[in-house]
């Protein structure tokens, strides 16, 4: 088997890769979040709550895999939603378990937030040029599988 050549000076990563990438997320997050806010749910609510639609009604523990969540975190996460009649967590195949469903009142909700989330989208691309997106999107799904992260999940979050 032949191994690639090394990169090359000018090909070769400068920089932290991970405070790169935090660099654009914190912006990216910056530009949904003025965006979906109008619906009144921060961008991480959005997103699950377009989890719980999609796989719903869904266990708790199934929910945090789908997300890569630690359950703790899927829990502080789901409290907000609960409280506002968003999402229900009822009893679920047996005594131990239970289901995660969304409540009318969140998948209308969801489909506010969804119409600004598709501003937020649209804006992007505008300014990165949808061509430049789609590339970072191949980019990093390859990354993800690399890492043994597959993607999952609703594709509009």
């Amino acid at each position: 088997m032949t191994r690639p050549a090394p990169p090359s000076a000018d090909t070769a990563p400068r920089g932290c890769t991970n405070f790169k990438l935090r660099q654009l997320t914190r912006e990216v997050t910056r530009r949904y979040d003025a965006e979906v806010a109008c619906s009144g749910l921060k961008t991480t609510q959005y997103s699950l709550l377009s989890h719980v639609i999609a796989l719903g009604p869904v266990r708790p523990s199934d929910l945090a895999a789908a997300m890569h969540l630690e359950p703790s975190t899927l829990t502080r996460n789901l409290q907000p939603l609960v409280a506002a009649g968003l999402v229900e967590q009822g009893p679920g195949d047996n005594a131990r378990s239970r289901l995660i469903t969304a409540t009318p009142e969140g998948r209308a909700k969801r489909t506010e937030a969804q119409r600004a989330w598709k501003v937020a989208q649209t804006g992007l691309n505008q300014t990165l040029g949808a061509s430049r997106v789609a590339r970072l999107h191949t980019l990093i799904d390859e990354c993800l599988a690399l890492l043994g992260e597959a993607p999952e999940g609703p594709s509009d979050d």
